[in-house]
C-alpha cells in the first residue's frame, strides 16, 4: 500500500485508524485492518470489485454503522463518540438515494430540508441555490418518479447538500447515469471541491476513479493501494498496447489473446484490440503491429488484481451454433410509440444481422428504453412494425418469445425467492421440461458459480452475483436473440469482462444480440451502434464511424463519449437556432 498520499499540504478530512468490520454471516471480515488519512479539499475515489467493502467503508465514515475494531475521527469528530457532531457536518449519498417517487422535486427539497433541521426563513434562499446549481429549477413541480435518472442523481445530490456538509460522501452516484448527466455531476463535485468541501466518492467506472486526485483500491476487505492514479498506472508502462485487428476477427482474437499466460488483460476498442501484457511479457518478431500506449488506470487496476477472467466461456461452449437463416433476427420499421402527446419514439428503422452485437445508446429520457421495450414485446408500437426473426410481435407473441431471451436493465426476478426458486421458475416459463430443465440449471449454476447462494434470496445477493442470476435466467433456453438492458450496469470492470466474455462467446455461436448500455468503453463491442435522442435515431454505424464523424479540431480523435456527448450537443445547438 503506498502511503506517499498522506503527505503534503492538506490537513486530513478523515482518520481511519486500524478499522476492522466483521458482519456475523460473512466468513472473512467485510473490512480488515484498514488505515488511512484522507486529505481535506481533494476528491478521493474509493474502487474495488464487488464486496470489497467500499459501502461498509463509507457508512462507517458517515457513522451509520459502528466498526468491529478501530476508530474513524471525520474533522476530528470520532464516529462513535461525536455521531450528532458528525451528521452536522457530512453529507452522505447512499446507492440507493431513498428519493420520494409521489413527490414533486420541491417536496423532496422541503422534506430533506426538515431532516437537516434547516431553517424555515433559510428555506427559500437555500432551494434556490440548490436548483440552480443543479439546473432543476424548471423542474421543481415534477414527481421525482417521473425524472430521467440523471435528474434524480441531481436531486439526490442536492438533498445530501442541504445541511451545507464539509465533508460529501457518495456511493456510486453515476450508476444508470449517461455520458452526459455523468460528465455534469462530476461538474458539480468539482465546483464544491473548489469551495472547500472534501469529497468521497465510491464508483465501479474507471474512468471516473482516474479523474480523482486520490483513490483507495479495496479487495476481499483491505486496502490494496492507497495513492494517486497515475501513481498505480506507472505499474504497467512499457506492457500496454493496442493491435489493429479486422473487424470480423476481433472477437476470435480478443479470446486467444486472453488465453495466453503473457496477457493480462484485453478490451475491444472498435476496430482495435488494447492489451496489457504480464510483467513476463516480451514482444515477437510477429508482434510488429502492437502499438505502444500511455496505460489507463483501468488496466493497471485489473492488472493489480492479477487480472481478468481470461477469454474463454463456458456458457458458450455448452451452447450449439445456431442455423444459418436469411431472415435477419431483429428488425425494426417505422417504429414509433406515443404516451398521449408525447412521442418517445419517432419513425425508428433498422435491422440487425445474425450474429452481430448492435448497441442502443442514448441520455437517460431520450426513447431507447421505449425502442427496446418494443422489439422485445413488452410495448406495443403506436405504429411501424417490430419482428424477431420474421415474426411480428404484435401478432405472433408467444412464438417470437421462445426466441428471445431478455435481461432487464433493474434487477426483474423474484427477490423473495431463492436462487433456486428462480432457476426452477424462468426454465418452466421457458418451456423447459424434466431432465432437460434438470441439466440447465445444474449448467447455469456451474457456468455462473451460483452453488454457494442456491438457498439465498435472490435480493440479497451482491450486486454481481444478481446480474450472473438475471444472465443465467435470460439465455437457459437458449434464445436466438438476446435482449440485453444495461447488464453490467454498476457492477465492477472486472465482473463487466466476465460477461463480455459469454456475450462475445454467443455471439460466435451465431446469437444476436442487441444491448442497451451507458459505459461507452462496452459499447465499442458492438457491431453497430443506434444514438438515440428525443426519440429519434441521430447516428447510426459501427463505433469507428460514430467516433469519426464527431472528430473536430478542438478534439480530433474522440473517445466515444466525447463522440456521444458532441452529437448530442449539435443536435441541441441546431434546435436553438432555429428557435431563434
Amino acid at each position: 500500500m503506498n502511503r506517499a498520499s498522506q503527505q503534503g499540504d492538506h490537513k486530513s478530512a478523515i482518520h481511519i485508524n486500524n478499522i476492522t468490520k466483521i458482519f456475523s454471516d460473512m466468513d472473512r471480515p467485510a473490512l480488515d485492518q484498514i488505515n488511512a488519512s484522507i486529505r481535506c479539499g481533494i476528491m478521493t475515489g474509493l474502487v474495488g470489485p464487488d464486496g470489497a467493502g467500499k459501502t461498509t467503508l463509507l457508512r462507517l465514515m458517515a457513522g451509520l454503522l459502528l466498526p468491529t475494531k478501530g476508530t474513524i475521527e471525520v474533522m476530528g469528530f470520532n464516529t462513535i463518540t461525536n455521531s450528532e457532531r458528525l451528521h452536522a457536518i457530512t453529507g452522505y449519498m447512499p446507492q440507493k438515494f431513498g428519493l420520494y417517487e409521489d413527490l414533486t422535486v420541491i417536496e423532496n427539497l422541503d422534506l430533506y430540508a426538515d431532516l437537516h433541521d434547516l431553517k424555515e426563513k433559510d428555506k427559500k434562499s437555500t432551494f434556490e441555490r440548490m436548483l440552480k446549481f443543479t439546473s432543476l429549477t424548471p423542474f421543481t413541480h415534477r414527481l421525482a418518479g417521473n425524472l430521467s435518472g440523471g435528474m434524480k442523481q441531481k436531486l439526490g445530490l442536492a438533498c445530501s447538500l442541504l445541511g451545507r456538509p464539509k465533508i460529501l460522501l457518495l456511493d456510486e452516484p453515476s450508476v444508470g447515469v449517461d455520458p452526459l448527466s455523468r460528465r455534469e455531476l462530476r461538474k458539480m463535485v468539482l465546483e464544491l471541491i473548489q469551495q472547500g468541501m472534501s469529497v468521497v466518492w465510491s464508483t465501479s467506472y474507471l474512468d471516473e476513479a482516474d479523474k480523482c486526485h486520490e483513490v483507495l483500491l479495496l479487495n476481499e476487505g483491505k486496502l490494496l493501494f492507497y495513492g494517486s492514479p497515475k501513481e498505480l498506472s506507472k505499474r504497467v508502462e512499457g506492457r500496454v498496447f493496442q493491435i489493429d485487428v479486422p473487424l470480423k476477427k476481433r472477437r476470435s482474437l480478443l479470446k486467444e489473446f486472453l488465453n495466453r499466460e503473457d496477457i493480462r488483460d484485453g478490451v475491444i476498442q472498435g476496430s482495435k484490440v488494447r492489451l496489457v501484457g504480464a510483467p513476463s511479457f516480451q514482444l515477437e518478431p510477429q508482434d510488429s503491429k502492437w502499438q505502444l500506449v500511455t496505460p489507463k488506470f483501468e488496466d493497471a487496476f485489473v492488472d493489480f488484481l492479477g487480472g481478468g477472467p481470461g477469454g474463454s466461456s463456458m456458457l458458450a461452449e455448452k451452447m450449439p451454433s445456431k442455423k444459418a437463416n436469411t431472415i435477419p433476427p431483429i428488425q425494426a420499421e417505422h417504429l414509433t410509440k406515443r404516451f398521449g402527446n408525447f412521442t418517445a419514439a419517432n419513425n425508428i428503422s433498422f435491422t440487425v444481422q445474425r450474429g452481430e452485437i448492435f448497441g442502443l445508446l442514448g441520455p437517460n429520457g431520450a426513447g431507447k428504453s421505449t425502442i427496446f421495450k418494443m422489439l422485445c414485446g413488452l410495448l406495443q408500437p403506436t405504429e411501424g412494425k417490430a419482428l424477431v426473426s420474421g415474426l411480428d410481435l404484435k401478432r405472433s407473441t408467444s412464438k417470437a418469445r421462445t426466441k428471445i431471451g431478455y435481461m432487464a436493465q433493474k434487477f426483474s426476478l423474484y427477490g423473495d425467492l431463492s436462487v433456486q426458486e428462480n432457476l426452477n421458475f424462468f426454465s418452466g416459463v421457458y418451456g423447459l421440461i424434466g431432465h432437460e430443465r434438470e441439466k440447465k440449471i445444474d449448467q447455469m449454476v456451474t457456468v455462473f458459480d451460483l452453488f454457494p447462494y442456491l438457498d439465498s434470496n435472490a435480493g440479497l445477493l451482491p450486486l454481481g452475483y444478481k446480474q450472473r442470476l438475471a444472465l443465467a435466467c435470460s439465455v437457459m433456453h437458449e434464445p436466438d436473440v438476446l435482449f440485453l438492458d444495461e447488464p453490467t450496469s454498476g457492477v465492477d470492470p472486472l465482473t463487466r469482462r466476465e460477461f463480455w466474455s459469454h456475450i462475445n462467446g454467443m455471439v460466435e455461436k451465431g446469437v444476436t444480440i442487441m444491448v442497451t448500455t451507458h459505459f461507452m468503453e462496452e459499447a465499442e463491442y458492438c457491431d453497430r451502434i443506434s444514438l438515440i435522442y428525443k426519440g429519434i435515431n441521430i447516428a447510426i454505424g459501427s463505433p469507428d464511424y460514430i467516433k469519426a464523424s464527431a472528430s473536430t479540431k478542438k478534439i480530433p480523435d474522440p473517445t466515444l463519449e466525447d463522440a456521444f456527448i458532441t452529437l448530442i450537443e449539435k443536435i441541441d445547438s441546431q434546435e436553438t437556432r432555429r428557435d431563434h
